[in-house]
């Protein structure tokens, strides 16, 4: 069988990662197996992030419906129980962004919720 060398093949991988590191510190962007695990270490780190990122942001909606609600004298749990039962299917998201940019409408949902 005849020995076959991955000059062409090796060199491309190798630059694609390197590519894909350039700006790393040190060896990181400079070294094929450091950056090789540079690459992939920071590649978990995104699908992580992207996980992080969903959880943050409901977090941030929650606190600001929370701090609007508080102000018109009702707690969040019992206005989510409320709007359940309402059945109004806005989620998080959109009613914190009520709550913040567009107060009457809010306050029309609030009144709403409020005679459950």
């Amino acid at each position: 069988m005849p020995r076959v060398k991955t000059g062409v093949i090796r060199r491309r991988r190798h630059k694609k990662v390197l590519k894909q590191t350039k700006g790393y510190y040190l060896t990181r962007s400079k070294l094929f197996k450091r950056a090789q695990e540079a690459f992939i270490k920071a590649g978990e780190y995104a699908f992580a992030g992207r996980k992080l990122k969903k959880r943050d942001f409901k977090s941030l909606w929650i606190i600001r419906l929370n701090a609007t609600l508080r102000a018109q004298g009702i707690t969040y749990s019992a206005f989510i129980k409320k709007i359940k039962l309402a059945k109004i299917e806005l989620d998080r998201k959109v009613l914190s962004e009520l709550a913040a940019r567009n107060p009457e409408t809010f306050n029309k949902i609030l009144e709403k919720v409020k005679s459950f």
